[in-house]
């Protein structure tokens, strides 16, 4: 492994001294050769790579002199002053190596935001002007950065048609993200169309605009209407119950504390608006795993409005996804101040962060001293209790919180058929077949459509040879429910082979194969059938391949090989 890591550095390190001289040296010949010039930008290069932002600048910091011949280090310079919060630094160098003849999307993007806090909407107008042309530095972003910058700019103006005007020149693809920031200018300008504007954001059939019902409470509560804020809120929650910032939002109604979410957006103030953009911008980057270029954003964002400290939830999951679990611990642990909810979800992710920093045992008992700590615990702690306790395999203690969730329950809670379900698997896994059999079935008698709980019910029988017909039928059922799912067919195909129709279980176990190749039980059934069906040497082969896979746990390496060598009896 060390070796592959060093050998990707030096092809790294290839590119990079070609693309120096090429893009450098080779531009001017005044640019002395040096050995430490040379380190250092290569050093910034890999620390980038590595997302280590503090060894990035300390090393470009070092040959700065190429801001002038090198537009790459300019870029990686810029964004890494960003990520680091520097953005004093920021503005000066921009400004540094801002030209009038050259476009450079980063240094116009923080120039504009310079000017526009600072209420210079002409200076402002002039950069976010620029950022509406693709160039190296702005290969997607082309009529649609600028143009929502610019809106914000008109709008400072009080130039409300204009501001529409220029949402309407955002290309059409960006059509979801052109409807917020028109609500926000329908909010802004206190139009009669806004609370409408907002109801239509929140109802979109087509996406997930699930976040806006925050935005809409926040707007209603602005206005005093704070009768209808409950509704819209309570109203948002059935439907989201696992929306952290909905969820702290309702908390803080019921508590009469809607001074903190009028505290994190107002609609009147342009800063805010804009730096809900470049979060939706960040969680894009997130979403598509891009972290880096997510912070990069998400720094711009939190910079336009700070008070909006929930936004840190997700700098502290990209910082867990590039493994920085230091910072992102710390980020969590500021989380706590905002609310109860908040606190709850920093302290489980806090427990996620010590599954892998300090192991199971230091997870659990921090989880279970910060749940300890709760002072009303409801049925949401139980359940979320329950389900860090089922994935680390503490089943025992999983089926109790489980059982404390459902004593916390409404009798007609939608939540009820899933805890159900989960703390049947949970009996299973101790061996309690028939308390697992129990809540299976009365989770389907609840919600007769899950098709996991299905599968994992008919499976279950199909695996005990009892119920055959009946499990068969289930597994139908689920497959048709959720096709396409590799698990579903070859539950389906184990419970034709069961009935001994090997025909009907090759072809249903072949395309469960085919959708999880590295599964080993899916190849072991596959590999039975195949032998049953006299295809002796292919099934020998597939068995083969069950013993090389990475995940094939030793009980069935012991099993499968026997069968290599007799067959089936």
């Amino acid at each position: 492994m060390k070796f592959i890591i060093k050998k990707i550095y030096f092809v790294i390190l290839l590119t990079a001294i070609s693309l120096f001289y090429t893009s450098v040296f080779a531009k001017n010949s005044q640019i002395k050769y040096s050995r430490e010039n040379i380190s250092n930008y290569f050093s910034g290069i890999i620390s980038s790579k590595q997302d280590s932002n503090d060894k990035t600048l300390r090393h470009l910091k070092k040959v700065k002199s190429l801001k002038n011949k090198h537009s790459k280090f300019n870029t990686e310079f810029l964004r890494t002053l960003v990520l680091l919060n520097k953005f004093n630094e920021a503005f000066k160098f921009s400004e540094s190596v801002w030209k009038e003849d050259e476009y450079f999307f980063e240094a116009d993007l923080i120039l504009g935001l310079n000017a526009f806090t600072n209420n210079d909407y002409f200076t402002a107008r002039k950069y976010f002007k620029r950022l509406n042309n693709l160039s190296e530095y702005n290969l997607i972003f082309q009529d649609f950065v600028g143009n929502t910058a610019l809106a914000w700019v008109s709008a400072s103006e009080n130039k409300k048609e204009e501001s529409f005007e220029l949402l309407n020149k955002i290309p059409k693809r960006y059509n979801h993200l052109i409807k917020i920031q028109n609500s926000f200018l329908e909010c802004y300008f206190n139009t009669d169309k806004a609370a409408l504007s907002y109801d239509n954001l929140i109802n979109e059939k087509d996406y997930n605009f699930s976040r806006y019902n925050f935005f809409f409470t926040n707007y209603l509560l602005h206005k005093n209407n704070t009768l209808e804020a409950k509704k819209i809120i309570n109203k948002s929650r059935e439907s989201n119950e696992s929306n952290l910032l909905l969820k702290q939002t309702q908390n803080f109604i019921l508590e009469n504390k809607s001074e903190k979410i009028k505290y994190f957006f107002n609609c009147k103030n342009p800063n805010d608006a804009l730096a809900e953009f470049f979060y939706i911008i960040a969680n894009l980057y997130a979403s598509e795993k891009y972290y880096k270029l997510s912070n990069y954003y998400l720094n711009i964002s939190l910079f336009l409005n700070q008070k909006f400290s929930t936004n840190k939830a997700l700098l502290a999951e990209n910082y867990y996804y590039q493994k920085k679990y230091k910072l992102s611990e710390q980020i969590y642990n500021s989380l706590k101040s905002i609310g109860s909810e908040y606190s709850w979800y920093a302290a489980k992710s806090i427990a996620s962060i010590f599954l892998t920093t300090k192991g199971t045992e230091r997870s659990i008992e921090i989880l279970e001293k910060e749940f300890n700590l709760l002072a009303e615990p409801n049925f949401e702690h139980y359940y979320e209790m329950a389900n860090f306790y089922k994935d680390n395999e503490y089943f025992l203690k999983s089926v109790e919180y489980y059982s404390l969730a459902l004593e916390n329950l409404e009798k007609n809670h939608f939540l009820i058929p899933k805890i159900l379900d989960r703390r049947g698997t949970s009996y299973e896994r101790l061996g309690d077949w028939e308390r697992a059999e129990k809540d299976l079935n009365e989770s389907l008698k609840i919600l007769p459509d899950q098709p996991h709980v299905l599968n994992y019910l008919a499976y279950s029988w199909i695996d005990q040879g009892i119920h055959l017909d009946k499990g068969l039928d289930m597994l139908k059922k689920a497959n048709n429910l959720k096709q396409n799912n590799g698990y579903i067919i070859d539950s389906l195909g184990w419970a034709y082979y069961a009935k001994k129709n090997y025909l009907e279980a090759e072809q249903w176990l072949q395309k469960a194969v085919e959708l999880l190749p590295l599964d080993p039980i899916i190849n072991d059934h596959y590999a039975d059938t195949l032998w049953m069906l006299n295809k002796n040497i292919q099934a020998r082969y597939v068995w083969e391949h069950v013993l090389n896979l990475k995940n094939t746990e030793e009980k069935l390496k012991d099993e499968v090989s026997k069968k290599i060598i007799l067959g089936i009896n």
